[in-house]
């Protein structure tokens, strides 16, 4: 079970890079919706999210602590990417949070105890095994978040380039025109 739960937390990783990939800087930073979510903040977001979980929820800091999550920081900073923060340093972070995360679920049990400051009282005692699966479905949330944006940008779609997930040879703008006259019609 543990090892199935690792492997979809690697699954949501990889894609939440795979969507970077071949992208300009500007695009992989663009909010693409009214909340100004972005690709590269979404990168930047799960790198706070599997330290805190990770790490101080089960007493395993980080060694180097992750540098927008300060006292100072605005509630959204970690979902942005500023002009001198590179690609190429918030994804180095994600990595290294990925191997502290790796390092402490393969240390400890699924039924470990924890316990996370940020939820209410009476929810706060955890396991290893409910902090592991919130994460996956974290992760695997943004990437959706993620393959929204990236078809936004470019039309690229799928979890991975060797399987998109969608019926070769379908004629997609046809099948958008229809569904957009259904939606019409249902008024």
């Amino acid at each position: 079970m543990k090892e199935d739960q690792i492997r979809y937390l690697q699954r949501g990783r990889d894609v939440l890079l795979w969507k970077l990939d071949g992208l300009s800087e500007y695009d992989a930073r663009r909010p693409m919706v009214r909340t100004g979510t972005n690709l590269l903040g979404l990168v930047k977001h799960m790198a706070g999210v599997e330290a805190g979980y990770f790490g101080s929820v089960f007493n395993r800091p980080l060694t180097d602590p992750i540098p927008w999550k300060t006292d100072d920081a605005d509630e959204n900073d970690e979902m942005w990417a500023t002009p001198g923060e590179s690609r190429e340093f918030i994804i180095d972070v994600y990595r290294r949070v990925w191997v502290h995360a790796d390092e402490t679920i393969a240390a400890l049990d699924l039924n470990s105890p924890g316990s996370v400051p940020w939820w209410p009282d009476d929810r706060r005692a955890v396991t290893l095994d409910l902090i592991l699966s919130h994460v996956v479905a974290e992760v695997n949330r943004h990437a959706g978040h993620a393959d929204i944006l990236r078809e936004l940008i470019d039309g690229e779609v799928g979890f991975r380039p060797e399987a998109i997930n969608l019926t070769e040879g379908f004629d997609w703008d046809a099948h958008r025109i229809r569904l957009e006259q259904a939606a019409r019609a249902a008024v």
